[in-house]
């Protein structure tokens, strides 16, 4: 009678018993006004306590809903739940893309104390004199890259690990990241709200000034790790 109540109790018991643990603001290694004059202290707390914040909150939300929606068809699957579910995966997309990206962007960026707008060494550099010729061509390309943005999006430098490990600039438009086999080294936001309060319209002068405080040690620990 025990061994039948114990079997019992096992089939009524989930085996796993999950919590899902939800997606936070990085830290970041400086404070907001660390970056000046380059990027203001003013857009550095909006840009990370806002808009960043933002996306992590729909993340997180859209999280809860696939879970929720994926249950839901499970028990009856249709084709509204469906379309939901489909809704779900574009606000994934979006703020999926927002979270991780201004993580990449914010690790990109140091103040001259740490080393922001020293160049790079080791494999970076000598990939980039390879392909480049210097680190100003990248720049200027990368920079062409941004200004070719046409409303809201962002330019990665990255490492093609499909073309051999090859230097490539990559541009997305909204929130989009690049994705695969293409490893971001440096991330650059293009969206207003990471320059207008400081430039206004004059982003290229953004674009040139954010080359003073890339942190040029994190992208090439994240190229010889790739």
């Amino acid at each position: 009678m025990f061994a039948r109540n114990v079997s019992a109790t096992l089939r009524q018991t989930p085996r796993f018993i999950t919590k899902r643990t939800k997606v936070t603001l990085p830290e970041l290694d400086w404070d907001f006004g660390a970056l000046e004059p380059h990027i203001s202290g003013q857009i550095n707390e909006l840009h990370y306590t806002k808009h960043h914040q933002t996306y992590v909150n729909g993340f997180n939300t859209a999280l809860d809903q696939l879970a929720e929606l994926t249950s839901s068809i499970e028990k009856d699957p249709n084709p509204k739940t469906a379309k939901k579910i489909l809704g779900v995966q574009q606000n994934l997309k979006f703020h999926g893309g927002g979270y991780t990206n201004h993580c990449l962007f914010w690790k990109n960026l140091a103040p001259a104390s740490q080393g922001g707008g020293e160049p790079p060494t080791g494999a970076l550099a000598e990939q980039i004199k390879q392909q480049y010729g210097s680190l100003e061509k990248l720049q200027k390309v990368t920079n062409a890259s941004l200004a070719g943005v046409q409303g809201s999006g962002w330019s990665f430098i990255v490492k093609d690990l499909d073309n051999g490990g090859k230097l490539d600039v990559v541009q997305t438009y909204n929130q989009d990241s690049v994705t695969g086999n293409h490893v971001p080294l440096v991330a650059i936001d293009a969206w207003e709200h990471a320059y207008y309060l400081q430039y206004q319209n004059r982003k290229a002068e953004y674009f040139s000034a954010i080359w003073n405080v890339i942190n040029w040690k994190e992208a090439a620990k994240r190229f010889e790790s790739a």
